[in-house]
């Protein structure tokens, strides 16, 4: 439901090159626009001397408010800027289908979604539709913040650029580290108990088969191990959630074969700059085979196949586990009892950790907020968007704020040592990190860049620990040469991409997770691959290798 559309604050002239070409009910419409606003950027000031108002669809998780302008955040930059937003908000894990549903209602639309969670398909398809704006004239007249990051890191415009040369998204950045020291190298961390190690006398494992011993070890004295710690519920060795991300078990086969075990997208690149589907691979066979043996030996937890996050949350806070997987343990259980559990050397002597994909230029998400054709104040819509890429406003967008009333603060507003305003990271404590940021932070567009940490914001303690953690356990054993990085494909590519992705990683997931379930996977292998090409394995891998060898060439282009 939406209130009067946000008519023009400012004298604002736009000359529009713009073609809309509807060609009957239910086809494609067409949308050729360059913008070119000239209003000043002196003009649009905050605050307005009246108040004006902006739409914009978000999301926002189930546990938390859905009323965004209750947020503290949002409250503080209507104050800044006098700008009032009409807000329609989803729950988070409806926001897909129900952003595709308002964003069909052409003629209907809101200014710009906050939290748009566009794919690059999404981006290209939804302005091939003429249903959101180009977007690189309004950054160059109207967002001195995030122009300031392009100029300091151009790397972030051209991943920002379609190959049509426009931008249609406003991005999500967030620099801890770089390259392999960055915190987003590594997502599906496992932790492994230390306090039951120490109990039971236990070295932390090295190998596959060293973990596998200390598994049945866990197994075996399940009663001393409940009696001693007053567990409540079964003892389980092992948990997962399977094909889930940074809570998937894949890390544990990078020792098998060639040591590219799993991937969260299942690509890798070899060092020499070939293109490969982990899933295919022998190593991978070898590495499901061994998961499905610790199956059969009672290691692995059966819910682990089928549970979703809050039940994986809740077992871990009746601290039950005795190794599990997910990016931070500080959300499944305490930082205090576990540790990294380091890299596995396998039966053939490999011992390798595959970076994530897409982690060269740290956290980054290209789709994260667009203009529709129905925003009438570009200008105005701009320079708001552009006061959340302010370096004391992202962090608090990321994270979370200072001065909330009645509940946890993520921040303290303080001074660095030149005496400038700095945001504070609170100490958690035993709160969960994950749920005392999603009751502040909005997400949405934002940079947060390394050179930010100790003059506008303190390094969060658990990305610190974790940090620091990920460098003494892995980074030695970070062998790979390169990521896949971050591309922007044409629409033609992409539209193929996401049908092959659809198709071919859906049935590898179902087989993975069938296969260290059940087994089968020496009997079924030769017709798993004959289907995944059939799906179209290999065009997918030439597609991808095609813009990999691109992206490298215009690194060599750039020295």
């Amino acid at each position: 439901m939406k209130k009067n559309r946000v008519r023009s604050l400012l004298a604002l002239g736009l000359s529009l090159t713009m073609m809309v070409s509807i060609m009957g009910c239910g086809k494609q419409q067409r949308l050729d626009a360059e913008i070119n606003p000239d209003t000043p950027v002196s003009d649009v000031q905050f605050p307005l001397k009246e108040t004006e108002e902006l739409s914009f669809i978000t999301s926002a998780p189930a546990t938390s408010t859905q009323d965004p302008n209750k947020r503290v955040i949002f409250q503080r930059m209507e104050e800044q800027t006098n700008v009032h937003i009409d807000w329609t908000c989803f729950v988070s894990d409806q926001f897909s289908d129900k952003k595709n549903l308002a964003l069909a209602q052409f003629g209907n639309l809101p200014d710009g979604l906050f939290n748009a969670g566009m794919s690059d398909y999404d981006l290209l398809r939804y302005a091939k539709q003429g249903i959101i704006i180009p977007l690189e004239n309004l950054i160059d007249k109207y967002m001195p913040n995030l122009q300031a990051v392009f100029e300091k890191y151009p790397e972030y415009r051209t991943m920002c650029t379609a190959p049509d040369g426009h931008i249609y998204s406003f991005p999500w950045i967030e620099q801890l580290g770089s390259g392999k020291e960055a915190i987003q190298a590594i997502g599906d961390i496992p932790y492994i108990n230390k306090k039951w190690l120490d109990y039971l006398g236990l070295e932390i494992p090295t190998t596959t088969d060293e973990l596998e011993q200390v598994l049945i070890q866990f197994r075996d004295h399940a009663d001393d191990l409940k009696q001693e710690f007053s567990i409540e519920g079964d003892v389980i060795p092992m948990s997962f959630i399977i094909n889930n991300g940074d809570q998937d078990p894949s890390i544990l086969i990078n020792g098998f074969g060639d040591g590219y075990g799993d991937t969260g997208d299942h690509f890798a690149v070899t060092d020499e700059g070939k293109v490969i589907y982990t899933t295919v691979q022998e190593g991978y066979k070898e590495g499901i085979k061994w998961l499905h043996k610790l199956v059969t030996e009672n290691l692995i937890d059966p819910e682990a196949f089928t549970q979703e996050w809050s039940t994986y949350v809740a077992k871990g806070k009746n601290h039950r586990y005795g190794l599990c997987f997910t990016w931070d343990i500080a959300n499944i259980d305490n930082n205090t009892d576990y540790v990294m559990l380091p890299a596995l050397t396998g039966p053939d002597g490999m011992r390798n950790i595959t970076r994530q994909n897409n982690s060269e230029t740290s956290g980054f998400d290209r789709g994260r907020c667009v203009l529709t054709t129905s925003c009438r104040n570009t200008a105005l819509a701009a320079a708001w968007i552009d006061q959340m890429y302010a370096p004391l406003q992202s962090p608090q967008n990321n994270w979370g704020t200072y001065g909330e009333k009645d509940s946890f603060n993520i921040f303290e507003l303080s001074v660095n040592k030149d005496g400038e305003k700095m945001l504070k990271h609170m100490d958690l404590g035993d709160q969960s990190p994950v749920e005392v940021r999603e009751a502040q932070s909005v997400n949405g567009p934002l940079a947060i860049l390394n050179e930010y940490y100790g003059v506008y914001v303190t390094q969060p303690e658990d990305a610190k620990w974790r940090l620091d953690n990920m460098h003494e356990t892995y980074l030695q054993d970070m062998n790979s040469k390169y990521v896949y990085p971050n591309v922007f494909m044409s629409i033609d590519d992409t539209n193929k991409v996401s049908q092959y992705d659809t198709d071919i990683k859906k049935y590898a997931e179902q087989k993975k997770a069938d296969w260290i379930l059940n087994g089968g996977i020496d009997e079924e292998w030769d017709s798993y691959l004959k289907k995944m090409d059939k799906y179209g394995l290999s065009d997918y891998l030439s597609i991808k290798q095609k813009y990999f060898d691109q992206y490298q060439d215009s690194l060599s282009s750039e020295k």
